[in-house]
């Protein structure tokens, strides 16, 4: 395998950032907002804009292109960096320059009693501080080399707030997020030297995390990028170091897009890859219910998400480089039974097998057709997810050596049976609307989600969900929406455009039910699609163009398990066939 250089991305689709840090570079500053200039952004208590950074020539703006890798971001011009930044530490950011000014200014412009930055100069050691009311931080900016000027220093209202750093031989500063107060700045690395300390920080990293990587995996290198630099330290609610969505507005951890996280992060990052499958279950309500999100500063429980844990599980232990002990055992095992239970006791009507969803975003799948007709339904994916997590709880049990086995096994059955009679006909799989029992449209492939419990299906079922699969099947990859009825939208959420833990959940159950052969179609598509497009929230299934946002990571780590599956899948055929040689011979 040839030995590929640091991955390189565009900054305007990726920000720039490291492990652990809560700040990040980039021209995304909102939901859907990219502006002009790269932006300082805070995700303490949401995702805010803090300072704009521009550059400036003789009083004149300073038309610079970016060009970033894991180490360093710069702005060239004419090909020459005339700016570049590096993260230092999680709280400090280290900008260094030379043939154009720095300009550092509050990117909301306007100070009132509850928004904007309030902007001084330190009287014991010179520096400037913007104080953020939005995050609740101050941001301290240290001159290292050059000189500074600011406007709008304890300027109240609408005011330019800024500082302008400038230097005949060039300029240094260092950017800090603090709490009220900290020592005066000082470094013991040359700016080179840091650059060079983060580097190997990242590949460090990538080499746990895809040292299995080849040639045929180009993109492994960028996917771990957005992982490790959409990681931040436990700080607020978020209890364990934590891979965020994104570092631009999905900056949170949802109750299921954590598991596709720790997955591909289990070979190479064990003890991350358990901290992000238990740091939703950290925030289990008194119901045993896992909040629909967590980040910073708030802990959502107005939605849940689907119970995808025991399978998760599963395969979070088939992946991990180690066994998992008796303690963490225990744990899990406690966690998963109340989660099971939130939805035997709390979501199934007394009397009834099957449980039920309140809304779309309990599913996931947001905007589903399948909730087209009712939104609190009966659903065939609820119901098989739930299936294979108590079938994984009783095995739990016996691993224990508890006495509850045989509990959760029936509970297991009857959720199955009523899978398999309640929820599908001749045709296939629907839901029911728990109230009106009016059945769902069809032609969403939430209703094939079923297969991940193949292994327990009739083979003429996992027959009928393949054959409904390959029918969603365009060159990218698995659409959320058959194309070709008149509901398909090509950026229509989860009505049509492909996304990374649907695709997941398809190819796992067609493998676990022995259809390998469309199981690998739909893998090495998929790859193909992230090698094309990036790591976006979603894909248009037409055209495979990236959707939403461009840095989600689940996405990326979707594309890791896929690869390195493919990769060990290739190893082992080899090996075979190497044996195979030497029997004949």
């Amino acid at each position: 395998m040839s030995v590929p250089s640091l991955p390189s991305f565009d900054v305007r689709e990726i920000p720039f950032s490291r492990r652990g840090s809560w700040m990040n570079l980039s021209p995304v500053i909102g939901l859907h907002r990219r502006v002009d200039d790269v932006h300082l952004v805070s995700h303490l208590t949401g995702m805010h804009a803090v300072l704009r950074l521009s550059l400036r020539r003789d009083g004149s703006s300073v038309d610079a292109e970016t060009s970033a890798d894991p180490s360093t971001l710069s702005w060239l011009v004419g090909g020459e960096a005339v700016a570049s930044a590096v993260f230092e530490s999680v709280d400090v950011v280290r900008l260094k320059g030379a043939g154009a000014d720095l300009v550092l200014s509050d990117a909301a412009e306007e100070l009132t009693p509850f928004t904007g930055s309030y902007f001084f100069r330190e009287p014991r050691d010179g520096s400037w501080v913007f104080t953020s009311y939005e995050t609740g931080r101050r941001y301290r900016i240290s001159v290292l080399t050059g000189s500074a000027s600011a406007e709008g220093e304890e300027a109240l209202g609408q005011s330019v707030r800024a500082v302008t750093v400038s230097g005949a031989d060039g300029w240094e500063v260092a950017v800090e997020q603090i709490e009220t107060a900290a020592p005066a700045f000082t470094s013991f690395e040359t700016f080179a030297e840091v650059a060079q300390r983060v580097r190997e920080e990242f590949e460090e990293y990538l080499a746990a995390v895809g040292g299995w990587r080849t040639d045929d995996t180009p993109a492994v290198a960028l996917a771990a990028y957005v992982l490790w630099s959409a990681t931040v330290a436990p700080a607020g609610f978020v209890t364990r170091e934590s891979v965020l969505m994104s570092k631009h507005w999905m900056d949170k951890v949802w109750s299921w897009d954590h598991t596709f996280n720790a997955l591909a992060l289990a070979p190479g990052a064990p003890e991350l890859a358990l901290d992000q499958f238990l740091a939703p279950f950290d925030h289990q309500d008194a119901a045993g219910a896992m909040p629909d999100s967590i980040t910073h500063s708030e802990v959502l429980y107005n939605f849940v998400k689907p119970p995808i844990h025991g399978w998760a599980l599963t395969r979070l232990r088939e992946r991990l480089g180690r066994p998992l002990g008796r303690v963490e055992l225990e744990t899990v095992y406690a966690r998963l039974a109340r989660w099971s239970r939130f939805w035997l006791d709390s979501r199934t009507v007394a009397g009834r097998a099957l449980p039920y969803y309140q809304h779309g975003n309990d599913s996931g799948w947001d905007n589903s057709t399948t909730f087209d007709h009712d939104r609190v339904i009966e659903a065939p994916d609820l119901a098989a997810f739930l299936a294979v997590q108590l079938d994984v709880v009783a095995d739990l049990a016996d691993e224990l050596g508890l006495d509850d086995a045989a509990h959760w096994r029936d509970e297991r059955d009857r959720v199955e049976l009523a899978l398999l009679t309640e929820l599908r006909d001749a045709d296939g799989f629907f839901a029911v609307g728990a109230l009106s029992r009016a059945r769902s449209k069809r032609t969403s492939l939430l209703n094939l989600l079923p297969v991940l419990a193949s292994p327990r299906l009739p083979g003429e079922v996992v027959d009928t969900l393949a054959d409904g699969i390959a029918a969603h099947l365009t060159e990218w990859g698995p659409a959320t929406q058959r194309i070709d009825t008149e509901e398909y939208e090509s950026d229509g959420y989860w009505r049509g455009p492909i996304w990374a833990p649907s695709t997941m959940l398809i190819e796992e159950g067609l493998r676990r039910g022995g259809r390998d052969a469309l199981a690998d179609t739909i893998s090495e598509r998929f790859r193909a699609l992230c090698e094309r497009s990036g790591f976006a929230e979603n894909f248009d299934a037409l055209t495979g163009e990236g959707l939403r946002d461009r840095a989600y990571t689940w996405t990326a780590s979707v594309y890791l398990v896929f690869a390195h599956d493919h990769v060990e899948r290739r190893r082992a055929a080899r090996a075979t066939g190497a044996a195979d040689v030497e029997a004949r011979v």
